[in-house]
Formats: C-alpha cells, sequence, structure tokens
C-alpha cells in the first residue's frame, strides 16, 4: 500500500469520490450533530496497534460507517454555529491534489511553482481588499496565526533596537496595544505569548451596536502615556465573532496615526464580506491598515485549514521574522528566486494552500462569491424579521453581516418581565438564560438545526452564524420552527 500501482490509485480514486458524492448529494438530509458520546465512537472504534495492513476499501468503509455518522456535519445549510466554513468539492479536490504534490513552501528554491501561485493568490486577496501595490503576505493556518504574525510584526516595528537582541525585559516601559470588548481572545493569547503581559492588554468599551469606543480609546491611550508606558498597537475588528460588528475603521486609523500606533483590523470573519455590495461600505479604511488578518476558510467557503495575513509594509514583517542559519541560506539565486516564506511569518514549513484558493476563485470567480455571501446576509436579515414577527423570540443584538443573536422568551414571560419589579426581573433573566441553555443543548440533540452561543449583556444569547452558499432563506424558518418544537419539550 505504500506504493500502489496507477491502477490501484484510479481504483481507490474512483472509490473515494463515491464516497465523497455520496456525502455532499445527502448533506442537507442528515442530522447536523450525532447524538453520540466519547465512549460510543471508542467503543466502535478498533483501538488496537495495526501491526498488518488493510486494503483501502476497507478503510473507506470505516470513514462511512464510523466518521461520518458520528460527525458534525458543517457543510449542513443549517450548522449555524460558530464561523464555519461549509467547504467546497473544488477546494476539497484542491487539498486532494496539493497533498499528492506535497510541495513544501518554505522558499522558491522548494516550491517553485506553488510559491509563485501563493504570491498571486495573494495579490488576488490584496485587490480584493483594495490595499495598494506594494502590500503583501502569505497563508498561515488560521486567524490566530495571522494575529500572531501582525502583532510579532508591530512590536518588532514599535519597539527600540534592544528587543531584538536583549528581550522585552530590556524595553524601557511597558508596551501597551489596545483591543475592544468584542476583540477575539487571539490576539489578547498572542500577547501573553509574547512576553508582552496580559496587564498590557487594555480593554476598551464597546457602544451600543458593539462597536469600539473612539472616544473611551482615546482616553485610555492618553492614560496610559500619562502615567509613563508605551501605547503601539490598536486592533479594530471587521466582524466580530460574538455579533458581527464592525469598527469605524477609518476613525480608529485616525486615533493610530494620532498616537502612533500600528493599526491591525481582525478582518478574520468579515473580511471577505466587501465582496458584497450591501457590505462593502463597512469596510472603508479597511485599506488604510497597517496588517490585515483574514481567514478564506471562513467566508471564501474555503476548508480549513487556510488563513492569511496581509501587511501594509511586508519589508516590517522581514524585519520581525528573518533569522539567519546555513541550512536556510539561498545561494546562486536572483532576487525574485531567493524569495523564502520563512522570513514573512513564522512558521518553516508550510503545506501547499494557495492552491484551493486559487483553485475556487479560478473556478468560481468573484462575481458568484459575492452573490452567494450578498445570499448569506439576506438570510440572516430575514431571520431577524421572523424574531421580530414572533411573539415568543427577541433579538439581542442589531445585526451587521451575517450573525444573529437572540434568545427565547415564551410570550407569558415577555408580559410578566414588563410588569416585574427589579428583584423580580433578575430572577427571572436568570431563569430564561437557564431555559435558554437547556433549548440551546436539546436543539444539538435534536440534529435538525445547530446554534452556538454568545453572552449579550448579561443575557444568555443564542448565535447563529450563515455562511453557507446552501442555505436558503427556507432554512430560517425551518430553525424558527426546530427551536418551537424543541422548546415544546423542555420543562418550565
Amino acid at each position: 500500500m505504500l506504493d500502489p500501482s496507477p491502477d490501484e490509485i484510479r481504483r481507490w480514486g474512483n472509490a473515494a469520490v463515491d464516497a465523497v458524492a455520496d456525502y455532499l448529494g445527502a448533506i442537507r438530509d442528515r442530522s447536523v450533530y450525532p447524538d453520540t458520546s466519547a465512549r460510543e465512537i471508542r467503543t466502535r472504534a478498533e483501538d488496537s496497534l495495526p501491526l498488518e495492513g488493510v486494503e483501502f476499501e476497507k478503510l473507506l468503509q470505516s470513514f462511512r460507517d464510523l466518521i461520518v455518522p458520528f460527525s458534525r456535519h458543517n457543510g449542513h445549510p443549517r450548522m449555524f454555529g460558530y464561523v464555519q466554513s461549509p467547504g467546497t468539492a473544488v477546494a476539497a479536490f484542491a487539498d486532494l491534489l496539493a497533498s499528492t504534490l506535497n510541495a513544501n513552501l518554505t522558499a522558491w528554491r522548494s516550491a517553485p511553482a506553488a510559491v509563485e501561485l501563493e504570491r498571486l493568490t495573494i495579490d488576488w486577496i490584496r485587490q480584493i481588499l483594495r490595499f495598494h501595490e506594494g502590500a503583501s503576505g502569505l497563508f498561515v493556518s488560521g486567524g490566530s496565526m495571522a494575529n500572531l504574525a501582525a502583532l510579532v510584526t508591530a512590536r518588532r516595528e514599535k519597539a527600540s533596537s534592544d528587543l531584538v537582541s536583549k528581550g522585552a525585559h530590556s524595553l524601557a516601559r511597558a508596551m501597551r496595544l489596545y483591543v475592544s470588548e468584542e476583540t477575539h481572545h487571539s490576539i489578547a493569547k498572542a500577547a501573553t505569548l509574547l512576553g508582552l503581559g496580559r496587564e498590557n492588554v487594555r480593554v476598551v468599551a464597546v457602544d451600543e451596536r458593539f462597536k469600539i469606543r473612539i472616544d473611551d480609546l482615546i482616553g485610555k491611550i492618553t492614560e496610559d502615556q500619562a502615567a509613563g508606558h508605551f501605547p503601539f498597537f490598536v486592533a479594530a475588528n471587521a466582524g466580530t465573532v460574538n455579533t458581527g460588528a464592525c469598527d469605524p475603521l477609518g476613525d480608529v486609523k485616525q486615533v493610530a496615526r494620532r498616537f502612533n500606533l500600528w493599526m491591525h483590523v481582525d478582518a478574520s470573519y468579515g473580511g471577505f464580506a466587501i465582496l458584497a455590495n450591501s457590505a462593502r461600505p463597512l469596510f472603508a479604511g479597511l485599506e488604510e491598515a497597517d496588517s490585515v488578518a483574514l481567514d478564506p476558510h471562513k467566508w471564501l467557503y474555503l476548508p480549513v485549514d487556510c488563513g492569511c495575513v496581509i501587511y501594509r509594509n511586508p519589508e516590517l514583517a522581514r524585519a520581525a521574522f528573518t533569522h539567519n542559519a546555513d541550512y536556510t541560506r539561498v545561494m546562486g539565486e536572483k532576487a525574485d528566486e531567493a524569495f523564502a516564506f520563512w522570513d514573512y511569518g513564522p512558521e518553516l514549513s508550510r503545506r501547499f494552500r494557495a492552491l484551493k484558493v486559487w483553485m475556487l476563485l479560478k473556478g468560481v470567480g468573484l462575481k458568484t462569491l459575492g452573490e452567494a455571501i450578498e445570499k448569506d446576509l439576506a438570510c440572516a436579515r430575514h431571520f431577524e424579521s421572523l424574531v421580530r414577527q414572533s411573539d415568543d423570540f427577541e433579538m439581542l443584538a442589531p445585526i451587521e453581516l451575517s450573525i444573529f443573536c437572540f434568545r427565547y422568551v415564551p410570550s407569558q414571560w415577555k408580559a410578566a418581565l414588563a410588569a416585574a419589579d427589579d428583584v423580580s426581573r433578575q430572577r427571572m433573566e436568570l431563569e430564561l438564560n437557564d431555559l435558554n441553555e437547556r433549548l440551546l443543548l436539546a436543539l444539538r440533540r435534536d440534529g435538525s438545526s445547530y446554534l452556538s452561543n454568545a453572552s449579550i449583556g448579561g443575557r444568555f444569547s443564542l448565535r447563529g452564524c450563515v455562511m453557507n452558499y446552501r442555505t436558503r432563506l427556507q432554512d430560517m424558518q425551518i430553525l424558527i420552527d426546530d427551536l418551537r418544537r424543541v422548546a415544546a419539550t423542555l420543562r418550565p
């Protein structure tokens, strides 16, 4: 099996493609989530260490019998949990081809065609974001790694030269960075990993639409300067993971210029919504950022993993990541052929992620992708209208992109809440939190629809995100019907 003949490969390939077609062709009819347990899955799996191999057909049958039935089906049209892409068939084949080639995109000499294709595809993304021609970047595992790479670059650019040789303890002042209450935790985590210290991550308040408050941002920066600290970095959001809010990017950039801060935009969730006409105004000013994190494995519908970081000035990233070693020395190459991705990001070994991005963009086209994203936005707005027309649900946050936050409130509870005093209302709110949490868990066990959760002003929120070209307006009505049906089975 280590070195099969071409005929064997064709036989395996045909069988595997049949499995792919059967899976995707029936995905709408599957339960989104299995009602199972870790013990049941382990019991069904053969856990003894394999000493002898088995034929490919048996392995494929295990995929059909064990993996598929006991998986959460992220491509299902009512998989509304988290920010989850459905994947695409063309990208699945791209991953197969990339793994077959097994290119390691460390430097041009390691994978000439693959490296050039990544540089081309990154430039296409630059154009989508409307960055100037000098901007560039690279693919990484996901938004968390993109945020880390951007923070590494910002710290290197803003700190003194002693940082490289002597480390963070050589800094005369504490370097401070600014995030909103809604910013993804990966930025604070990156600051901790880099030794900046969690206490130096300043959390800025948000307004009633969950956007960063510019007045509080300025106030905290001014306060830190007066205390002798060193403000150097601000993160703006182009689609938060809780509510989908987009910060006023132009206003944040003005603050960054005023205080000489690095402006980073976390657009991991929302960035590619710039392809939808109705959402494009939300991203005004994105092209002025010093760095941007994106996830093609979100709103380009690609399978994981595929994140992306774009630097306004890639030479600043090179200054942060270049590290010389004899085994990485490039010899006898001209400038273009001497290019190395290891100079612009934290990874050395890198898989050929660009192939699936290139095949999707080339095979589907921006027009079709923009229409699919526009449809996702319309589905979220349609769900909001269904909630507002109902007497047993209520919205908990405004919809900006495709995330919707709401809760179940039986009609009799609404009247009681309106008439209750403060103490009674507080008790009822806790009971509603418990009811909605139980409803969420019961909905997942039911399997017809899947939601995640968020905390909105202390209230337990049912949270959904539409990010699937298969999702239709009628799926939003099915979700409401599923919730009502499941809620009827819960004790008060």
